[in-house]
């Protein structure tokens, strides 16, 4: 959380714990990304909007966490400094580059990564018609902030939402929104590929984030580190000799290489990624517990994980 490790003198900022939010996942196209996710992973795609020539779509998890996917829908979108960005380096291809914190306290947040030597941007709203597949709102849905020079290796913003007008019929449709034939239930994890991890730790230390563990993921030979932020986990990583980080790094540079997926039915979920690739694929115990790799990094630029949610928090990586 902000605050720990703070230098003398810095303005206190909220105690409140952050929590992993949400990725921007880019497709070739918004039906490509959007097929991949349904019909072979078994997530459910939630409708967005398309107000400028970047059109979105959700899968949205039970813990209010969820994936945007983004696709450009005209030679002359409108883009915001974020996408430009990502586009850049993307060139029209698939994969991940931003992500976002969700944090109620983002007054005091900048004002705490300013003292630190940061360079937060000023803190902007949505626009009456933010491309959410809600429509119009008042107030605006979504108050964030970003940075003129970005501290980690992958683009980073923070985020905070204003209370929803709840109703009957809102409770059902975020109900039904959460429920994912693959049973999927939270984002658990990013996985931010580098060619320093412990740069990264370090950015992530600056801003308050400390007791970062040492761990390796030999699935993709990366190696790293565990960044706690509230019940879940940044792992910061670089390639740990050949393999899928080393190529991953030296085609797309720093990157969300990918996301960790807590399932309530580990072996329905393996069952229907299986189908979904016509392929078998092999459990592992990994950070999270019981977990399996989808075969998605051609699909999506960006490699998917599920793992068990049956597992404790206390004993994730110590399988039966």
């Amino acid at each position: 959380m902000f605050g720990l490790g703070r230098p003398a003198g810095a303005m206190e900022p909220s105690t409140d714990a952050s929590s992993l939010d949400h990725i921007l996942l880019w497709g070739r196209n918004l039906d490509q990304v959007t097929a991949i996710m349904a019909v072979k992973l078994g997530f459910q795609v939630r409708p967005g909007r398309d107000p400028g020539g970047v059109a979105n779509r959700y899968v949205r998890m039970a813990d209010r966490s969820y994936l945007e996917l983004e696709g450009i829908t005209r030679p002359d979108a409108d883009m915001d400094p974020g996408m430009q960005a990502d586009q850049a380096v993307l060139r029209g291809g698939p994969g991940a580059r931003t992500f976002g914190l969700r944090l109620s306290a983002l007054d005091q947040a900048r004002a705490f990564l300013k003292h630190q030597g940061l360079e937060p941007t000023a803190i902007f709203s949505a626009s009456p018609t933010d491309p959410d597949g809600a429509g119009p709102s008042a107030p605006a849905r979504w108050r964030l902030f970003a940075f003129n020079h970005q501290p980690l290796s992958s683009n980073l913003f923070f985020i905070d939402y204003a209370p929803g007008n709840i109703t009957p019929a809102s409770v059902a449709d975020d109900q039904i929104a959460h429920e994912h034939p693959n049973t999927a239930r939270e984002l658990s994890a990013l996985w931010l590929l580098s060619a320093d991890a412990d740069a990264d730790r370090k950015q992530f230390e600056r801003m308050g984030y400390m007791g970062a563990t040492s761990v390796r993921i030999p699935q993709i030979s990366a190696r790293g580190y565990a960044v706690p932020m509230g019940s879940k986990r940044i792992f910061v990583l670089q390639p740990d000799g050949a393999g899928i980080a080393a190529e991953a790094l030296r085609k797309g540079g720093s990157q969300v290489l990918g996301v960790s997926i807590g399932v309530a039915d580990f072996d329905a979920a393996k069952r229907r990624v299986e189908r979904g690739y016509e392929t078998q694929l092999t459990s592992y115990c990994g950070l999270q517990g019981e977990s399996f790799l989808a075969p998605t990094q051609g699909d999506l630029g960006l490699l998917i994980e599920f793992h068990a949610l049956s597992v404790p928090a206390a004993s994730a990586g110590h399988c039966n």
